[in-house]
């Protein structure tokens, strides 16, 4: 926990101090769930490093990503809930081992009162998230599938520097709302156009970057 002073060096010492007081330290590994739809939140992760995919799913079972998390990032969505005590709307699941600080939720009120880089902290994760939402909404609405494929691709390396994703095509297809032959033949279009590299279960998409 030392490494957590350097890297939240610009939240008040007595905060940072609360922090590694009151928080708990976890490591998830990947496909592991940290918030559930449908469940009332006591704890909400601070990201220290890793990737967390934050998604809906309909009563069909199809799963709509809404945006990623990252290092040095809170899941606003569950801010929200813990703030209005109501039950999660999201899923949060980890896309690779991640390690993050569970903050308890009877605290953050306290905190956004008495900390000021706090309240920023927090007001500009709500903005970052809003404007996450809004392109995922604009994607739905405006964009072809295949658009909305490469978006995947580019929003991931923003999120990671990484050009590789390790994912099966049904995968693909469960956050993009789709069937796993309609990604397949966008893969493969993307191939053909020398756009991205195809193997078993790999897709590297540094062509595109």
């Amino acid at each position: 926990m030392q490494d957590f002073y350097k890297q939240y060096y610009f939240l008040e010492k007595p905060l940072q101090e609360e922090i590694v007081l009151n928080g708990t330290y976890k490591i998830f590994q990947p496909n592991e769930v940290l918030i559930r739809e449908g469940q009332f939140i006591s704890s909400f992760p601070l990201v220290l490093n890793g990737l967390i995919k934050v998604t809906r799913n309909n009563n069909e079972g199809n799963e709509l990503l809404l945006y990623f998390l990252k290092k040095d990032e809170v899941c606003a969505m569950s801010l929200t809930c813990c703030m209005t005590n109501l039950k999660s709307t999201v899923n949060a699941v980890a896309e690779e081992e991640t390690h993050v600080i569970l903050l308890p939720v009877h605290l953050l009120d306290n905190w956004l009162c008495k900390y000021p880089t706090w309240k920023n902290f927090v007001m500009l994760t709500f903005q970052n998230r809003f404007r996450e939402l809004i392109e995922t909404i604009d994607s739905v609405a405006f964009l072809n599938l295949d658009e909305r494929l490469v978006r995947y691709f580019t929003d991931r390396f923003k999120k990671t520097g990484q050009t590789t994703l390790n994912e099966t095509h049904q995968e693909l297809a469960l956050k993009l709302n789709t069937s796993r032959e309609v990604i397949s033949r966008l893969l493969k279009r993307l191939e053909n156009d020398k756009k991205i590299k195809l193997s078993r279960n790999f897709i590297d998409f540094s062509p595109l970057m």
